[in-house]
């Protein structure tokens, strides 16, 4: 038996598709009756509920001790212990300061808070599937129909299909009578499919592809069916993408670049604070005094804003691209979406605009012809029985391109759509009384039923050689993936009675109709606009070749080899991670196929997008860093999304991209800058620590030296970046941030040890009149507060103006300038830092007035300082090929 207990095995489609209905009645213990209450149940014992699990949800109390305890929040963790333990267990009673400890705490209680918001919103795509299924369906229990809750569905069950209905679960169909079904959330097929039951299955194939199965998911277009149940709950495709969803996020290049550059600067930390308590422990005497300055080197050593300026700039970005038709669901996703290098879409729908058009109307000669039209239109029009998509677009196209209210006539009967025939008839009579036969369909049918041909006005016999030429034309059609029917007619069809299908000969066949889904106008402008920002794109599709040959053709991609889903089916992932890079255009793909490749393409080293709007493309948009979809896309597919367009069109797209990489781009700024001039600053006080006779600045001075400084850091995500920055896309590499601290921080540590030597032999002794050595306690106290004054002015300016001239390339202020509102916040840091040793505040710090001649020497040593920077960064872009 193919199903057994409770949903542990899989569906063998092809198996039961290559049943007999004898045979499938015996497997499922049912039969032409349907079941009994108790077959019903036992039923339910061995096949499970028709309901989707969404997989064991994690403790609520669990998600959120996994979104306030992570590495970057532990080191934020100890950081504010370590401020409350210097500004308030140990200060004076009057110095007690509880400010910057609990600046530190509000950045671990946002940061977690954020986390455990995005850990709860990426359990509602499962959620939202429950509302997709809350339906009812026609089954037959104990011989008779009646209307049950979709869940209450078992295995073996006949199942009543209809016009409108939602597939309720995997069904093998037993009857049909002109079944056409859309599979388009599920599989991404322009057209509706025809199902019939009575199709020999003698293959393998994708599993919806089987012309007797219907699955869960997909809906009736017009017709009507019985089936048995095969499938219910997590047995169903349907259910595979619900079991996909509920797993285990991924862990994408941003979150993947948070958590290494946290251990980064936990090594930096682990290095340099027991270093430095160690060399001032032995070289004061005071390991007291040691281990505090050993802990705020290890404060300083570490971005503590880097939480608010990361959140700062994702909710800035989310907010720009909103106004440019973007909603970002997910904060983290930003950065991602601008290191985007392949983004993978789906067809119907992103490149297209999921519309069945009736492109074209022709003769016979292949020429434009509105008489072919209007009789499509009356055919289309006049028939009583559910129009269909290309009924819509007839009669769409007729009402824009004829006069529709001049067309007067009036129906007399007409010859329904069947599967055998693949055509259906209607006849009218116009004003004057003359009555005609018009019949559409496929255009063999058509063929077998004309005797003659209309070209242009004259109608001749239907001849081999002129059925031959008619093939031909069509084939060259549907090459360039047009869907064609036939249009014939027959004019004063004698009859006696009612039409039958026998009055449905010699016919004479006047043209044929070609529909397709069009690109957008966009599509093509987009995808080369893509192109020269370094995103590649990768049609992922489950439609079929010929129409995704005539798609790609038109939006540029008409060069792509084309790869099908069943060609990858048994291949293993070695294999696959090849093909995923020699071809970018993937067609007949079942929703996990669309999430393999999405998951080998991550695996092979790039950041991944993927943009869909159906049920089978959310897998994919879950394997991805990027989930993107747009506001008309099922349910299922925005809730699983991380990103989502107002508009289907790819040029927003580019317009999300770019918001991205220039979010990212300033978020860099702060890192690497801070993290390279903190470790040029900590690096300072290691040597200075060695040689001077005192801390060459107070615990208390570097915390307020960082306020001073992170403050002013607040206006990066309101800064630009270069439009070279924007042109690539930018990973998240902590490695690189390691290389930039090693290669810049230590040009400030050359102006910091310049300006250590200058204060202790120049400026401090002119001040207090002798060296340090000479003077009297007293003085000495006098001599350390110059000191420090003149080490914390001339680390705040550096350190400030760094930011100006690591944030480009270019040359600083000159080639390149930082927005006004940094420049204004960053200057207004710089003077508050300037002034503060002239104030109470700054003395209470420990810190003295500056001499007059200092300023001379500051000016020298800060030019001196941005011009090493300048020519050093030179030097890291040659070599590492980027700055930031």
């Amino acid at each position: 038996m193919e199903i057994k207990n409770n949903g542990n095995h899989d569906v063998n489609y092809g198996l039961i598709a290559r049943k007999t209905i004898e045979n499938l009645f015996d497997t499922f213990q049912t039969s032409k009756k349907g079941l009994s209450e108790g077959q019903a149940i036992r039923a339910r014992n061995e096949y499970g509920d028709n309901k989707i699990s969404y997989g064991k949800k994690t403790p609520f109390f669990i998600e959120m001790v996994k979104a306030y305890i992570t590495p970057f929040t532990l080191v934020l963790i100890g950081l504010g212990i370590t401020s409350f333990i210097t500004d308030v267990v140990i200060a004076a009673p009057e110095e007690r300061d509880f400010f910057g400890s609990c600046i530190i705490f509000a950045m671990v209680l946002i940061s977690g808070t954020m986390t455990l918001i995005q850990s709860v919103r990426s359990n509602q795509a499962a959620e939202k599937l429950k509302s997709l299924v809350k339906v009812t369906a026609t089954v037959k229990r104990k011989n008779k129909y009646d209307e049950i809750p979709m869940e209450e569905i078992v295995c073996g069950d006949i199942v009543k299909l209809s016009a409108g209905d939602m597939i309720p679960a995997d069904i093998r169909l037993i009857a049909t009578k002109d079944l056409f079904i859309s599979q388009s959330a599920l599989t991404g097929e322009s057209y509706p499919v025809e199902k019939r039951s009575e199709a020999i299955i003698t293959q393998n194939h994708s599993e919806t592809s089987y012309e007797n199965m219907v699955y869960m998911g997909s809906n009736v277009i017009s017709g009507s069916a019985e089936g048995v149940v095969i499938g219910t709950g997590n047995r169903t495709l349907f259910g595979n993408v619900a079991g996909s969803l509920s797993s285990k996020p991924i862990q994408t290049s941003f979150e993947t670049g948070i958590r290494k550059t946290s251990f980064l600067f936990i090594k930096f930390m682990a290095l340099m604070a027991p270093t430095v308590i160690v060399i001032n422990g032995f070289t004061k005497g005071d390991w007291m005094e040691a281990f505090l300055f050993g802990l705020s080197v290890a404060v300083g050593l570490t971005p503590e804003m880097l939480p608010m300026i990361v959140t700062t700039n994702l909710v800035k970005g989310a907010t720009a691209m909103a106004k440019k038709g973007t909603v970002i669901k997910n904060l983290n996703s930003i950065q991602n979406f601008g290191a985007i290098d392949v983004l993978c879409t789906d067809k119907t729908g992103t490149l297209t605009q999921d519309k069945i058009i009736l492109e074209y109307h022709l003769d016979l000669s292949g020429e434009e012809d509105d008489r072919v039209l209007r009789h499509a239109y009356l055919n289309s029009y006049y028939q009583t029985g559910l129009k269909n998509l290309l009924d819509v677009a007839i009669i769409d196209a007729a009402k824009e391109e004829l006069d529709t209210k001049e067309i007067r006539y009036k129906k007399v009967d007409e010859i329904p759509f069947d599967f055998e025939r693949r055509r259906m008839s209607v006849v009218v009579e116009d004003t004057s009384g003359k009555t005609q036969m018009i019949t559409k369909g496929a255009i063999e049918e058509m063929l077998s039923i004309s005797s003659f041909v209309d070209f242009r006005g004259t109608v001749t016999e239907l001849t081999d050689e002129v059925r031959q030429e008619i093939l031909k034309k069509v084939s060259e059609l549907n090459e360039d993936g047009l869907r064609v029917i036939g249009v014939a007619q027959k004019t004063n069809p004698s009859v006696v009675g009612e039409f039958s299908v026998a009055d449905e000969s010699e016919m004479v066949l006047i043209g044929y109709l070609a529909f397709l889904d069009p690109p957008k106008e966009t599509t093509k402008q987009a995808l080369e606009t893509l192109k020269t920002h370094g995103v590649g794109v990768k049609v992922l599709t489950g439609d079929n070749v010929l129409v995704t040959q005539s798609v790609c053709k038109q939006v540029g991609l008409g060069t792509e080899k084309l790869i099908s889903g069943e060609d990858i089916t048994n291949i293993s992932d070695q294999e696959l991670s090849h093909l995923v890079e020699k071809y970018n255009v993937f067609v007949k793909l079942n929703p996990h196929q669309k999430q393999q490749i999405t998951r080998v393409l991550r695996e092979n080293g790039h950041t991944v997008g993927f943009l869909g709007d159906g049920i089978n493309d959310a897998p994919a948009m879950k394997a991805a860093d990027v989930g993107i979809s747009v506001d008309t896309a099922v349910d299922i597919a925005k809730e699983s999304a991380d990103v989502i367009l107002l508009e289907k069109d790819l040029m927003i797209l580019e317009r999300g991209i770019i918001s991205g990489r220039e979010t990212f781009g300033n978020i860099m700024k702060y890192i690497k800058a801070t993290a390279s001039s903190n470790f040029g600053n900590m690096f300072s006080v290691l040597v200075a620590s060695t040689f001077l006779p005192f801390l060459p600045m107070l615990p208390l001075q570097i915390l307020f030296l960082n306020l001073i400084y992170d403050i002013s850091c607040v206006s990066i995500p309101w800064d630009h970046m270069d439009r070279e920055y924007l042109d690539e896309p930018k990973r998240w590499e902590a490695s690189s941030i390691g290389k930039f601290m090693i290669w810049l921080g230590p040009t400030s540590s050359v102006f910091d040890i310049t300006t250590y030597l200058l204060m202790y032999f120049v400026i401090c002794p002119a001040v207090i009149g002798g060296e340090f050595h000479t003077l009297t306690p007293a003085q000495q106290v006098a001599f350390i507060a110059v000191f420090h004054a003149g080490w914390f002015v001339e680390s705040l300016w550096s350190q400030t103006l760094v930011l100006h001239a690591l944030r480009t390339p270019k040359i600083p202020f000159i080639q390149s300038r930082g927005s006004f509102i940094m420049t204004a916040i960053t200057s207004l840091g710089i003077a508050v830092g300037t002034v503060l040793p002239f104030t109470n505040f700054g003395q209470s710090l420990g810190l003295a007035a500056l001499p007059t001649d200092y300023w001379l020497w500051l000016a020298a040593t800060t030019v001196s300082y941005l011009a090493l920077v300048t020519i050093v960064k030179r030097f890291y872009i040659h070599r590492y090929k980027e700055l930031l």
